[in-house]
């Protein structure tokens, strides 16, 4: 934590069923102050829920006022990491650092996808479908 405190507001909370989760809109009040990480928002997310898991916390797209001194975005709490993992977008979990982001060779990617213009329907579909 920095020597500034910060003021973390909830709202729009909706739960999410469906999707096993917690779903919100982030307002960080921040005067004096300039933005403040998405790891000390999502610490204190977990202890203003008593999450008991707080690897299932992602906040994301947060927006700075002009001027500064507030900031939104939005968060989700989900269930478990299992959940997490099954639902949300994989770039977030590895954002995260819930998977490992593996890269491929601009050379592997190219001729993946020269190799799918030459096919059409289902043979495409199980070429192109991620693994």
């Amino acid at each position: 934590m920095s020597d500034k405190a910060c003021r973390i507001r909830t709202r729009k909370f909706m739960t999410n069923r469906l999707l096993q989760r917690k779903q919100f809109v982030i307002d960080v009040l921040h005067p004096g102050r300039a933005n403040v990480p998405k790891a000390e928002i999502s610490e204190k997310i977990a202890k203003m829920y008593d999450v008991k898991d707080p690897e299932g916390i992602i906040v994301f797209g947060f927006k700075t006022a002009f001027g500064g001194g507030k900031t939104t975005g939005f968060g989700l709490i989900y269930d478990s990491v299992v959940a997490a993992k099954k639902f949300e977008l994989k770039y977030r979990l590895a954002r995260v650092n819930l998977l490992e982001h593996t890269r491929k060779s601009r050379k592997q990617i190219k001729e993946r996808k020269n190799r799918a213009k030459k096919l059409r329907g289902g043979k495409k579909a199980a070429l192109t479908a991620k693994k």
